[in-house]
C-alpha cells in the first residue's frame, strides 16, 4: 500500500493545502482560529475548573493546556481520517487517487494545527511564568508516538466508517469518555487507585503525562509509560495497515 508514498509528496502536499485553505475559506480571523480556539477553551476551563483543582496543581492553565493540546490532536486527527474516504467519494468515483492518501493528509492537516497550537503553549508558559526545561526535547519521543498511534487508528476507523454509519456516532461517545480518562483538567491522584489502574491503559493519557513530565514538570518521561505507549501505538498502526490492505480495493464499491 506504502510503496510509491515517496511519489505521492506533491498529491499528500496538495490535499493538505486544500484542507488548510476549506477550513478558513468563509473565516474573518482565518487561520487564527488556530491560535485562538486553544486559548478560549484554556480560559473557560482554567475559569471553572481552576477553583477546583488550582491548589494542588501548579501553574493549573499551563498543565490543562499541555493536556488538551494533546487530546484535540488525537480526536480531530482520527475523525478527520475516519471521514476521508466518504469526505471524497465524488472524487475517487472519477479518477484514481490511493485513499489512504486522504486518511494520511487529514492526520498532516490536523498535526499543522498542533505545531500552531503549540504558540499558544509557550505564550502561557511566558505569561504565567512557568520555567522552560531542557527536556522538552523528550517531548519530540511521545509526540511520534502520538502521530503513529492516530496513523493506526485513523485508518481502522476510514474502513469501518465506510461500511458502517454508525461508527461516527459511536466514536463521538468513545472520545467524549476517553477525554474524561485523560487527566485533562483534573490531577490523576484524585481518582481512586483500582480506577487509575484502568486509566493509565488509555495511551492517549500516557502521551499527556509523557508530555508533561518533559515540558511541565521539566523530568524525563517514564520509560515504562512510554514503552507501553510505543507498544500499543505500534500493534494499532500495523492493524491498521493490514485492515486497509484488506478493504483497499472493496472500499470502492462502498462509497
Amino acid at each position: 500500500m506504502f510503496d510509491t508514498f515517496a511519489e505521492k509528496k506533491f498529491l499528500l502536499k496538495q490535499l493538505v493545502k486544500k484542507d488548510l485553505t476549506a477550513k478558513y475559506k468563509d473565516s474573518v480571523l482565518g487561520i487564527l482560529w488556530s491560535f485562538f480556539n486553544p486559548l478560549l477553551i484554556m480560559i473557560v476551563f482554567t475559569a471553572i475548573f481552576s477553583m477546583l483543582f488550582g491548589r494542588s496543581i501548579e501553574n493549573y492553565p499551563v498543565y490543562f493546556l499541555s493536556g488538551r493540546l494533546i487530546y484535540d490532536f488525537y480526536n480531530s486527527a482520527t475523525k478527520g481520517a475516519m471521514r476521508s474516504i466518504k469526505r471524497n467519494a465524488s472524487l475517487l468515483k472519477k479518477i484514481y487517487v490511493p485513499k489512504y492518501m486522504f486518511s494520511i493528509s487529514s492526520v498532516c492537516y490536523e498535526f499543522v494545527n498542533f505545531l500552531i497550537s503549540f504558540v499558544i503553549l509557550f505564550g502561557v508558559m511566558i505569561v504565567t511564568g512557568a520555567q522552560f526545561h531542557l527536556t522538552s526535547i523528550y517531548a519530540i519521543i511521545p509526540i511520534f508516538l502520538l502521530v503513529i498511534l492516530i496513523f493506526g487508528v485513523g485508518l481502522i476507523l476510514a474502513v469501518c466508517n465506510t461500511y458502517f454509519s454508525d461508527i461516527g456516532y459511536l466514536y463521538n461517545v468513545f472520545t467524549l469518555i476517553l477525554m474524561y480518562a485523560s487527566a485533562l483538567f483534573y490531577p490523576m491522584e484524585i481518582v481512586p487507585g483500582t480506577v487509575q489502574k484502568i486509566f493509565t491503559l488509555n495511551p492517549v493519557y500516557s502521551a499527556i503525562s509523557c508530555f508533561r513530565e518533559s515540558v511541565v514538570y521539566g523530568v524525563v518521561p517514564d520509560l515504562s509509560t512510554l514503552s507501553y505507549l510505543a507498544a500499543f501505538a505500534f500493534t494499532v498502526f500495523f492493524i491498521g495497515i493490514l485492515l486497509f490492505n484488506i478493504y483497499d480495493k472493496k472500499l470502492a464499491l462502498e462509497i
